[in-house]
Formats: structure tokens, C-alpha cells, sequence
């Protein structure tokens, strides 16, 4: 505004000393001339920010993006309907008890980040751009919501983020936006179903936890199988596992290790060994 009312006020100026100069005297006429010029000259001019562009129409129809800096346009015959900001550009959406695939309410949030690459698809193909994207968004992420469980919604924001920057991007495309990226920002489930939702996940965790022992259970008695199968009618085997199983209960409790006397007969007696080694078969 300021720029315009400089060329205003130097045009005018500028008029009216010609007036002087040619007629000698500044009459109504030479007033209302250079008033009227002053106005087609601050129209004529436009300073445009270096992240912006300016939509040039002429007689209605587009005729070209300029800008940045300064741009002219002959008066009446052209004008520039709307200045386009290309910078990125971060637009907040959101989705209100939006029913899941399984029936369950959820609030979401998200924000998209985009930017305008077409100046002419933005300003001629939509009439506000920036409350289409906001718009569009929404209505897009309670789609997907709806495609999706609860589960899926919650452990998949990834997935749930690029399935809405293609959506974004297949439609916003044609007026001429970009979308860089899209990020759920928060996913709330109602109070009432967030105990049930616990519940389930620690049973979980415990069926789980049960299945990981009772397998371990099975690789243990596996082993057990096989070792017993290995000491079976071999005594001097038998013997060396009691030794080493004497010498680690002595290591372990830092001191002298009393034994039972049938205990210590394996470690010298063969046919012990052998009674040993049987009656750790059946126990």
C-alpha cells in the first residue's frame, strides 16, 4: 500500500507540473487529469515478495504468472486476481469420532504439510486452496479410518501416513498442490473402551508368555532325553558328571561341600557308577 501511494502521489505530482509548465496555471481539469492518471499508474504497478506469485488475467482470461519483485499491467486491460505464496505451507486436520473398521470410535489427529507448484491450477481450478486442502484432508484420513481396525489405526501410523499422502496427492494435484508429507499426530481412543483394550493386551502378553515356558519345557525334556540317552552303559561318563557337578556346588558356595557317602561312592566305585547313573535314568 505504501509503494502505491508513493507512484500515486508522484504521478499527480508529476501531472500537475507539466499542467504548470504548458498552460501556466494548475486549473480543475489539470486536477482531475492528473488525479485520474495517478490512479491508473498505482494500478499499474505491483511489487510482488520473492515467495510469491502473481496471476495475471487479462480481459478474464489468464495470461501469465509473474513476479517476484516489481510487475506492470496495462491499466483496465489486465489485472492480477490473487498472489500465490509457494512457501510450505502446514494445515492442522483432524477427525472426530470416526468409526473404525471394527466399530470403534477414535479421534485422530494429523497435519499435512504442502506447497502450491501451479500458481495458474491454484488460482483458476479452486477458489480457495487453502481450506480445500483442509478440507480434502479430513475427508480423506476418515476414509482410511474407516478401511483400517482399531489395531491397525493405532500399530500402523506409518502405513495409515503414507496411505493418506498418496490419496492427498492423487487429488490435490490437479490444483496444482504438493504434498511433502503427512503425519498422524495422535490417536485417542474413548475412555470406556481403554480398560477392556488393557485387559485384552495382558492377556495377551500371559497366553504368549505361557506358550514361550511350555516350549521351553519341551526343549528341556528333549535334552534330558538325549543326556540320559548318552550316559546310558557308559559309567567313566557318569562319573566325570559327578565330579563336575560336586566341583561347581563347591565353587558356587566358596567352601568345603559335604556330600552323602553314596553319593561319593560314584566317584570311585564303578559298579556304584553304574547304580548311579540307572537311578538317574528313572529319576
Amino acid at each position: 500500500m505504501a509503494f502505491t501511494l508513493i507512484v500515486f502521489i508522484v504521478v499527480v505530482a508529476a501531472v500537475l507540473a507539466l499542467a504548470q509548465i504548458v498552460a501556466g496555471v494548475i486549473g480543475l481539469g489539470a486536477i482531475v487529469g492528473a488525479v485520474a492518471a495517478g490512479a491508473l499508474a498505482a494500478s499499474s504497478v505491483h511489487v510482488v515478495m520473492e515467495w510469491e506469485k502473481a496471476v495475471v488475467m487479462r480481459f478474464g482470461r489468464f495470461n501469465r504468472v509473474a513476479g517476484p519483485g516489481i510487475v506492470f499491467t496495462w491499466p483496465i486491460v489486465e489485472f492480477y486476481t490473487v498472489r500465490i505464496d509457494q512457501r510450505v505451507a502446514v494445515t492442522y486436520f483432524g477427525a472426530e469420532e470416526t468409526l473404525t473398521a471394527d466399530l470403534v470410535p477414535v479421534n485422530v489427529d494429523a497435519v499435512v504439510f504442502w506447497m502450491v507448484f501451479s500458481p495458474k491450477k491454484a488460482a483458476c481450478e479452486v477458489e480457495d486452496y487453502g481450506s480445500a486442502v483442509s478440507w480434502m484432508a479430513q475427508a480423506t484420513l476418515r476414509k482410511a479410518i474407516g478401511r483400517a481396525s482399531l489395531a491397525e489405526v493405532a500399530c500402523r501410523r506409518d502405513q495409515l501416513d503414507a496411505e493418506l499422502k498418496d490419496a492427498l496427492e492423487e487429488k490435490l494435484d490437479g490444483w496444482g498442490i504438493d504434498v511433502i508429507d503427512v503425519e498422524v499426530r495422535d490417536i485417542v481412543v474413548p475412555r470406556e473402551l481403554q480398560a477392556s483394550m488393557a485387559a485384552a493386551a495382558v492377556a495377551t502378553r500371559e497366553r504368549d508368555a505361557r506358550m514361550i515356558l511350555a516350549e521351553a519345557e519341551a526343549d528341556i525334556s528333549d535334552m534330558l532325553k538325549d543326556a540320559s540317552a548318552n550316559y546310558e552303559g557308559d559309567p567313566e561318563a557318569m562319573r566325570l558328571r559327578t565330579m563336575h557337578l560336586a566341583y561347581e556346588s563347591v565353587r558356587a558356595s566358596g567352601g568345603t561341600l559335604v556330600i552323602p557317602s553314596a553319593f561319593s561312592e560314584g566317584f570311585t566305585n564303578p559298579d556304584a557308577a553304574d547304580a548311579l547313573a540307572k537311578a538317574a535314568k528313572k529319576g
